[in-house]
């Protein structure tokens, strides 16, 4: 009998370890739910605040890519610095929101996509178009960006 015992209470213990296991990788997945929407929110505001070309350094990964209209890619972080350096975004506000997210099972890689709205501050024009971000954690456990494109002219009929 206390052979038979000690089998229930192991297998128990057992259980109740595997089951707080699964339970602690759930909180995980919860946790991490938002976690890219908020960092393209954050991105977004920077972008308003201290302007485009500050706010894309500072996100972009070191290998991150850029996709214009009617331009090659602009491949990494070195080269966006000598694209941006002369420019001035002092006469637009770039902002954004995004609309969905989804992040690997990992936790390490993900997408948004979203709205982006570009209004001139002197004609006050506003042009709509649409984003796709795709996002790594880089070695700190930032979200940075590898890739990010847009596409122009989304009229106020398609919102």
């Amino acid at each position: 009998m206390k052979k038979k015992n000690g089998v229930n209470i192991t297998l128990f213990v057992i259980i109740i370890i595997f089951l707080t296991v699964l339970s602690c990788s759930k909180t995980d997945k919860k946790n991490i739910s938002g976690v890219l929407m908020e960092t393209d929110r954050d991105f977004s505001a920077m972008s308003v605040k201290d302007g485009m070309y500050r706010a894309f350094l500072f996100y972009v990964a070191d290998d991150g890519v850029i996709l214009k209209n009617n331009s090659f890619p602009i491949k990494g972080k070195e080269t966006l610095i000598k694209r941006f350096a002369g420019e001035s975004d002092a006469n637009f506000t770039l902002s954004w929101e995004p609309l969905y997210e989804k992040i690997s099972k990992s936790g390490e890689m993900g997408y948004t996509y979203g709205i982006y709205t570009n209004k001139d501050k002197i004609t006050g024009e506003i042009t709509k178009g649409t984003y796709v971000t795709i996002w790594l954690k880089d070695s700190f456990g930032n979200w940075r960006f590898v890739l990010d494109t847009g596409t122009q002219g989304l009229s106020d009929l398609a919102e």
